[in-house]
């Protein structure tokens, strides 16, 4: 037992060290209550969260559990940071996104941006965003030796980094003064778009601006390693690592192929990955990624310092919601906390409405100043790694590095990032993990607040500008709400074509202490679908329930109570409802032994947690002919 040092704060010396078993004896008692039989481990397994990617969340964490040693910041394997002093001086750069295609737009909140906290710019150029002649006006009072400008241009990369390169020429900025990144991604796009004709063409040109970079920008950066079109497409945390880790690699091959060292080539890469509101996933995601990089770096021969991956955190668009776009900001503070402890050197929080268009000025001042509230305000940037040392965080960590290596591994093993994503393989595995979790997304069992959960069908919708239109056509762009979102657009389209949304009766039997849990279960889960329940009157019987649901105007009912309301009521209720002209009627709950007796009086369905709401929803609106 180690020995402390008296201190004068005595509390709880005198009891003795309890043990993992005894805490386990004590897991045992509680299961035992809830009707479960469970010894030892398999009573600890039994309050354990399967993640994905294999990794499972353990109700606790000791000393013991074989976390590695993380290191110092700013030393090799670089898990608490890429930087010895962390954010003690300044924290994390403050990137905003900025789309407009109009350079008079662009202008004005570039300016606001940068005189309200920002400090990095990050321009999409070329055929989704600005032209690339209307750089200059788009940049017209911005001091480019002291705000970093961080170009995505797609195809057009060549054309805007010397346009960016031309401006920095005429405006007087010493080169060794030239901030930023280039933002060449061949890969990327590739990988967005299924294209790869040229993609050996566009690679070549993109390690010609590194090498370039390397001799006469010593602040520039040429290559973006861009994840986010793998996390945009459903893939897992380590499925992002992995992907990102392989192009990685990929550009150290062409990097060192064009002429320059492994430590030149590290230098000119800039990892760009996307944080989520689940924080300590992305805290160890990020953790991570720079362990596996390091490791990278080694192998390939860097010096101590060539590893230190430089990384720019994004809050993710698969989170952001179309309906209720405002809860988006409390999605996007958790995703920036958790990329700013994460170390990311970084930070980009999109604009609550980045789902619905071009942000107004609004929705940019809140995005830049979450980033300022938690430099600011929180002081959160002036610690350093302040996950690290948590036992849960560092084996998180551990394992989800070690599924990402294996997955990039696996990439390799195929030829490399370029070889998987032709082949296919890449989109497979992305796919089925997308696939998995939709279904996760379809039971609530992932809830999506607003959305899947306490949707509000009078929310009056949020227009925006369209946005320029991304690249596509080769792995998908999904969203967390897209199924919801989906019946959600029926219902609107059924309410301008009729001027009243579909509906349901809740059915509510007996007194409200009997049928209230249950009826705020059913309208929670009809509203997600767009369905707008009708609770009146509040309580029915056999005998009011045929005029009170025509009354209603729904076509469709779901009974509500306690087991024991519906033993006595839910048959012959069930029965006037469907001799009213019911099409469907639904009990809220399980049958358990009276299934028979229900379905035989007309109760069509059961609807109860981690049930499928898309299925039951889709039948809904298919059944009652919404369009």
């Amino acid at each position: 037992m180690t020995v402390l040092p008296d201190d004068g704060f005595s509390l709880a010396a005198e009891f003795p060290d309890a043990t993992h078993e005894q805490w386990q004896h004590l897991v045992e008692g509680v299961l035992r209550k809830a009707g479960k039989d469970a010894q030892g481990t398999a009573a600890e397994e039994a309050l354990s969260t399967a993640l994905e990617d294999g990794i499972t969340t353990r109700p606790l964490y000791t000393a013991g559990g074989g976390a590695d040693g993380s290191g110092l910041p700013g030393f090799a394997p670089f898990t608490r940071g890429g930087r010895p002093e962390g954010g003690v001086v300044s924290g994390w750069d403050v990137r905003q996104r900025h789309d407009p295609p109009d350079p008079a737009v662009a202008n004005e909140a570039v300016l606001t941006d940068l005189e309200n906290g920002v400090t990095s710019l990050w321009l999409t150029v070329g055929a989704s965003g600005l032209p690339v002649d209307a750089l200059g006006a788009a940049l017209d009072g911005v001091l480019l030796d002291l705000a970093p400008v961080v170009i995505e241009a797609g195809e057009d990369f060549e054309a805007a980094a010397e346009a960016l390169l031309r401006l920095y020429e005429e405006r007087g900025v010493a080169p060794a003064a030239a901030l930023g990144n280039l933002g060449a991604d061949p890969l990327g796009l590739a990988a967005r778009t299924g294209r790869y004709d040229g993609l050996d063409a566009r690679m070549a040109a993109a390690a010609a601006l590194a090498v370039r970079c390397d001799a006469s920008y010593p602040g520039l950066r040429a290559v973006t390693v861009d994840a986010l079109p793998y996390h945009e497409a459903g893939a897992t945390t380590a499925q992002e690592l992995g992907c990102s880790l392989a192009t990685g690699v990929a550009w150290l091959r062409e990097l060192t192929g064009a002429g320059l060292g492994v430590d030149a080539a590290c230098g000119q890469l800039e990892f760009r990955y996307a944080a989520t509101a689940d924080q300590f996933l992305t805290i160890a995601k990020l953790r991570a990624a720079r362990r596996l990089w390091s490791r990278v770096a080694e192998v390939c021969g860097g010096a101590d310092g060539a590893g230190a991956q430089r990384q720019h955190a994004v809050t993710s668009s698969v989170m952001m919601t179309r309906r209720d776009p405002w809860v988006n900001m409390l999605r996007t503070t958790v995703a920036s906390l958790a990329a700013g402890a994460g170390g990311a050197d970084s930070v980009t929080v999109l604009p609550f409405d980045h789902a619905l268009g071009l942000p107004d000025a609004f929705a940019r001042r809140i995005a830049r100043n979450t980033s300022t509230i938690l430099l600011e305000e929180s002081h959160l940037g002036r610690v350093i790694d302040p996950a690290g040392g948590s036992w849960y965080v560092e084996r998180l960590t551990d394992e989800l590095a070690q599924a990402a290596w294996a997955w990039f591994q696996e990439i390799e093993r195929a030829g490399g990032q370029a070889a998987a994503l032709r082949g296919g393989l890449v989109g497979e595995r992305i796919g089925a993990a997308w696939e998995s979790r939709s279904r996760r997304l379809a039971t609530r069992r992932e809830p999506v607040t607003g959305v899947s959960e306490f949707p509000l069908l009078a929310e009056a919708p949020v227009e925006r500008d369209a946005a320029p239109a991304r690249p596509s056509g080769g792995l998908p762009v999904v969203r967390r709400d897209e199924a919801f979102e989906a019946l959600r657009a029926r219902s609107d389209a059924h309410l301008a074509a009729t001027g009243a949304r579909p509906k349901v009766f809740l059915a509510a039997l007996g007194p409200a202490s009997a049928h209230t849990a249950r009826a705020a279960f059913a309208a929670n889960l009809f509203q997600a679908g767009g369905i707008e329940p009708v609770h009146e009157p509040v309580s029915v019987d056999a005998g009011s329930a045929a005029s009170a649901f025509t009354n209603s105007g729904a076509q469709v009912a779901c009974l509500c109570s306690s087991d024991a309301g519906y033993a006595e009521q839910a048959g012959p209720v069930a029965e006037a409802l469907k001799s009213a002209g019911a099409r469907r009627v639904f009990l809220a709950g399980r049958p358990g032994e009276q299934r028979e007796m229900y379905e035989k009086a007309g109760v069509d369905e059961f609807v109860v947690a981690g049930g499928d709401a898309v299925a039951v929803l889709t039948s809904v609106l298919d059944r009652i002919g919404v369009a």
